[in-house]
């Protein structure tokens, strides 16, 4: 779902443009490159659930969510889990391709909106759950802040939101281009903001941020675990 800023970087540096990219036409970028990867990889990350879908399935379970919003819910391999233990999914994806993909895998009960995480709402209804995985890190920070705000604006009361970011204590931290503090171009038009505890904090201070875990996804990633709670207002009225 995610390479808006860093795509726009790219253009900026090559064509001299210092203001903002109407947002339209950074969509249109990620729109581009993600269609290209899932269709040249497919797949890619084959058809087993991430560890922190696991995690997060059990969390999920143990909280009684029935419904759950994946934002970037690529081809659904992460979804699936959650389905087959009773609970319904939604899911945002930008490639068309991906959502093709995950009707053939997964069958088409499940709901996903065609477009970016960056648009959001797609509608009004408030969710129980929300699992947004590796997607956040590929964020700028402006947008890092719209996608938890809108994600938090989404929970229904005493609902629960769980993100994965990658970690500074991952093997890539301080690698390629440095962009920013702790943000690095790791491969050519890929950049990573890195995580630490503080700036977990920082991010989800007004999301309702109750945990924070340690975990392993091929690369030192947290589980960020938050709840909305009624009587505390965190982003205005949601």
């Amino acid at each position: 779902m995610a390479l808006a800023q860093t795509c726009a970087d790219l253009i900026k540096e090559e064509v001299g443009i210092v203001e903002e990219l109407p947002l339209l036409y950074i969509t249109n970028i990620m729109t581009e490159f993600w269609e290209k990867n899932f269709i040249e990889k497919q797949e890619m990350w084959g058809f087993e659930p991430s560890h922190s879908a696991l995690l997060a399935k059990d969390f999920f379970i143990q909280k009684a969510v029935k419904n759950v919003l994946v934002p970037g819910i690529g081809y659904g391999r992460n979804a699936q889990v959650f389905i087959e233990n009773g609970m319904t999914v939604t899911g945002i994806e930008i490639s068309e391709t991906a959502i093709e993909m995950a009707r053939k895998h997964y069958g088409t009960d499940m709901k996903i909106y065609h477009g970016s995480v960056l648009d959001m709402p797609f509608d009004t209804k408030k969710y129980d759950g929300i699992f947004c995985y590796a997607l956040i890190h590929l964020l700028s920070s402006k947008e890092r802040e719209k996608l938890i705000r809108d994600c938090y604006h989404q929970l229904s009361d005493n609902g629960y939101m769980v993100f994965t970011a990658i970690s500074k204590a991952a093997s890539t931290y301080g690698k390629g281009k440095l962009i920013s503090e702790d943000c690095y171009e790791v491969h050519p038009g890929v950049n990573i903001y890195f995580y630490d505890k503080e700036t977990i904090r920082t991010d989800f201070a007004k999301a309702g941020l109750f945990e924070v875990t340690k975990i392993n996804e091929n690369q030192a990633f947290f589980l960020i675990k938050c709840r909305k709670v009624k009587s505390k207002s965190m982003f205005g009225q949601a």
